[in-house]
Parts: structure tokens; C-alpha cells; sequence
């Protein structure tokens, strides 16, 4: 090869080297949560907060809020753990996902005494009710 072909391949094989590179990049990480989700589960994560927990509510005296808002699988989500277990298996879980954000709460107190009132509760809080 002539030496003024090699300078002239060398930019077409950086070119074509680049263009290869630039394929093997990822895609921006998704967002952490759907707008509908996160202002959601703010909203719940505050009203359980406030009314079970701070409140001193008999019903929720034995567990502990543990909220997880900042989701990478775009559901936000609070649990509802043993106070004297944080890292113990969730008692309920409550998240939400999409927009609109559709909520679900599941977990072995959903099959309690309290369920009702936690469905309650939790769909006031969703739709930016403020009372316990």
C-alpha cells in the first residue's frame, strides 16, 4: 500500500470504529417512577405516617413504616414491617405503578382485621384526602 492510501483509510476506519462504538452504547436508564406513581405513594406514604404511625394508633403500634419511593421498577412502595424486625419479611406492601397510578396492597395484613380499614385509608390518601 502506498503511503497516501494508509492516510486516507486511517479516517475511514476511525469513522466506522466510532459508528460501532456508538451502537454498543445503552439507552438512558428509565425513570424512577411514572409521575402518576411517585405523587401517589407521597401522598400515602405522608396520610400512614401521620395517622398509623405518629398518631399512636393501637392497630399499628407493633410495626414500623419503612417507605420506598425511590424505585427503580417505577413502583414506589411502603412496607409495613415488625418495629422491633425492620429487615424481616413486609407485614403489607402497598405500591402503585403507571399513569394513572393503579395501586395495590397486599401482604398477610390484608388478610387481618385491619384490611378494610386499610383499604380505606389507603385509597383517601391516594386521592390527596389529609384525615386519618
Amino acid at each position: 500500500m502506498r503511503p497516501h492510501a494508509l492516510c486516507r483509510a486511517v479516517p475511514a476506519v476511525a469513522t466506522l470504529f466510532a459508528a460501532a462504538l456508538a451502537g454498543c452504547q445503552s439507552a438512558p436508564p428509565a425513570p424512577s417512577a411514572s409521575t402518576g406513581a411517585l405523587p401517589t405513594m407521597e401522598r400515602v406514604a405522608l396520610g400512614a405516617s401521620a395517622c398509623w404511625f405518629k398518631s399512636g394508633d393501637a392497630a399499628f403500634k407493633r410495626y414500623r413504616l419503612a417507605p420506598e419511593l425511590n424505585s427503580f421498577s417505577g413502583k414506589p412502595r411502603i412496607l409495613i414491617v415488625p418495629r422491633g424486625s425492620p429487615e424481616s419479611r413486609p407485614l403489607l406492601v402497598v405500591q402503585a405503578e403507571g399513569n394513572p397510578a393503579r395501586l395495590s396492597a397486599f401482604g398477610p395484613m390484608m388478610n387481618e382485621g385491619e384490611s378494610a380499614r386499610i383499604a380505606v385509608d389507603v385509597k383517601r390518601w391516594a386521592a390527596g384526602g389529609k384525615g386519618c
